[in-house]
């Protein structure tokens, strides 16, 4: 068993009186500072205060002290062996210290996925929520923090992934496209704070021009035929999740061989094309302490 210390810190321009407040938002709907949808959001199972429990993607841990505007220490639960710490510290009239304490005890697959994967991604995850810090107290950042070619390859590979769905009850376009479609699917992902809530933005998740028909309450219906196919496909954007939608049919031989094959790969496609557009919005999105700062005119 090994154990680890990884401490951040950062010197900021402005007085911890000015931190203290972005501290106490963290986790909430509006949280200012957690680097979201660049990451997985930070999710408690109620507001922030001892005992409160959730974590980040797939951290999981405990409120065990919390001193407002000062100081905030998560304890891991199973199966995270550890803690991790945030503080504010005044320094001076007119400045203050952030710093970032994570202590955990390794061993064996663990302890290389900390040095391999999870140190890289978490370094670059506090860094920029630094950053946040920083912009919103200060109205800059003095060295914006970059992301690694590594820690880019590694977001890629454990960025989330669609989940199998039904087309969400208030999709009337989809659900209404065709008569007696013979196939039907839908995949969603979620819709994190900052990702574009008009479905036109999420358009590239089908690579080609495809005809609009429709655009209704959060939905953006499609045409999709292709070589004896007739399909129509819908994104459908609501407060909590963006999904794709799909429903098919073919009354001509050629149709149906042709779908017979396309189906196979369907499921697969449809998945990747979704996540890719989902991790790139995400990627290209203001920050938390952009938006924060553009809420506040």
């Amino acid at each position: 068993m090994a154990r680890i210390r990884n401490v951040h810190e950062r010197a900021v321009r402005a007085p911890a009186s000015a931190v203290a407040p972005l501290l106490d938002r963290l986790s909430a709907e509006d949280d200012p500072i957690f680097p979201v949808p660049g990451w997985a959001p930070m999710r408690l199972d109620g507001p922030l205060a001892v005992g409160a429990a959730g974590g980040h993607g797939p951290v999981t841990y405990r409120v065990t002290a919390y001193e407002p505007g000062r100081r905030i220490r998560f304890d891991g639960t199973p199966p995270w062996d550890g803690y991790h710490e945030l503080t504010v510290e005044a320094a001076g009239d007119d400045g203050c210290r952030v710093r970032h304490v994570l202590e955990m005890r390794f061993a064996g697959v663990r302890l290389l996925a900390w040095i391999a994967g999870i140190r890289p991604v978490h370094d670059a995850m506090i860094e920029e929520l630094f950053d946040n810090i920083e912009l919103i107290a200060t109205g800059t950042v003095a060295r914006p923090a970059k992301r690694s070619p590594r820690v880019r390859l590694l977001r890629r590979l454990v960025w989330a992934r669609p989940e199998s769905v039904t087309a969400p009850e208030h999709a009337r376009l989809i659900r209404t496209a065709l008569e007696h479609p013979r196939y039907a699917d839908a995949y969603r992902m979620p819709l994190q704070p900052g990702l574009p809530r008009d479905p036109e933005a999420w358009t590239g998740i089908l690579r080609g021009r495809f005809p609009v028909l429709a655009k209704e309450d959060g939905e953006l219906l499609m045409r999709v035929d292709t070589a004896g196919v007739t399909a129509r496909a819908s994104i459908v954007v609501d407060d909590h999740h963006v999904t794709l939608c799909t429903v098919a049919g073919a009354e001509s031989l050629r149709g149906k061989l042709y779908w017979g094959l396309v189906r196979r790969v369907h499921p697969v496609m449809a998945r990747t094309m979704l996540r890719r557009v989902h991790r790139n919005l995400a990627g290209s999105a203001p920050s938390a302490a952009e938006r924060f700062l553009s809420s506040r005119g």
